[in-house]
């Protein structure tokens, strides 16, 4: 059995309030675009010559490779932020790179964090970086929150 590779990647993020921590997600997700699928949590390698896109509309049910941070809290008036960063190399015929990071910080020290650690990943794999590309999300706690960074890989 061969198993097909993604050669094309988008962004998806959302926030959300909810009754509980997984209501909140779930309704991040919505929010986000993905939430009728099932999420297949990816270790963050893109394969090589992906091609960014606009997202698409996927199908009800589908596992959908994904990497991504996400944060829920319970802590009214806490601020929360999740962010995924791509590495695109030099070279297309390596594998690009994907790092998330998710805390109680502003949008643009967790963005930020995540782009610095797609170049500690590139440096320490000995690759030239092309570009970076990356998505914030932040939202303030009222009673139960998640945010939710990832870049969904796709065919």
């Amino acid at each position: 059995m061969m198993v097909k590779t993604p050669n094309k990647y988008f962004f998806a993020k959302g926030a959300a309030e909810g009754l509980t921590k997984l209501n909140s997600f779930d309704q991040a997700l919505i929010n986000a675009g993905i939430g009728d699928t099932n999420l297949i949590r990816l270790s963050s390698i893109v394969p090589p010559a992906c091609q960014e896109i606009s997202p698409v509309n996927l199908p009800g049910g589908a596992f959908i490779p994904v990497a991504y941070a996400a944060l829920t809290s319970e802590n009214p008036g806490e601020i929360i932020s999740a962010a995924v960063a791509i590495g695109i190399p030099e070279d297309d015929s390596q594998p690009g790179l994907i790092m998330e990071y998710s805390a109680s910080r502003d949008a643009e020290q967790v963005e930020e964090f995540a782009r610095n650690m797609v170049r500690e990943g590139f440096r320490y794999r000995k690759r030239e970086l092309r570009e970076i590309k990356s998505v914030v999300v932040s939202t303030q706690v009222d009673k139960t929150a998640t945010v939710f960074a990832g870049i969904v890989l796709w065919y």
